[in-house]
């Protein structure tokens, strides 16, 4: 399994970015897939949720801003980044993880995204 996240890069604030992660030998549509971000000495926080029922959640920080979405033909998950604040500046992470047997959590390698003032 390959999760492979783009789009990260250096905005102004206010400013807007697209994440992408494509996955390969995984069905996106049937699992729930996760955005996560780190910033360096912090733990890494859930950022958005989708579900196989394409059901979505959203960290508070995050809400109303950030939308999280896919597509099935692709097997691509997206991570709409509107108004971006300097607090938004991390590692953006997705992250594919199933909790009941057979269990397992797959990551990305990660994408810097950038926010200056």
């Amino acid at each position: 399994v390959q999760l492979q996240a783009s789009g990260g890069g250096s905005v102004q604030a206010g400013g807007s970015l697209r994440l992408s992660c494509a996955a390969s030998g995984l069905i996106i549509r049937i699992n729930t897939m996760n955005w996560y971000r780190q910033v360096v000495g912090q733990q890494r926080e859930l950022v958005a949720t989708i579900t196989s029922g394409k059901s979505t959640d959203y960290a508070d920080p995050v809400k109303g801003r950030f939308t999280i979405s896919r597509d099935n033909a692709k097997n691509t998950v997206f991570l709409q980044m509107n108004s971006l604040k300097p607090e938004d500046t991390a590692v953006y992470y997705c992250n594919a993880r199933r909790v009941i047997a057979p269990k397992y959590d797959y990551w990305g390698q990660g994408t810097q995204v950038t926010v200056s003032s």
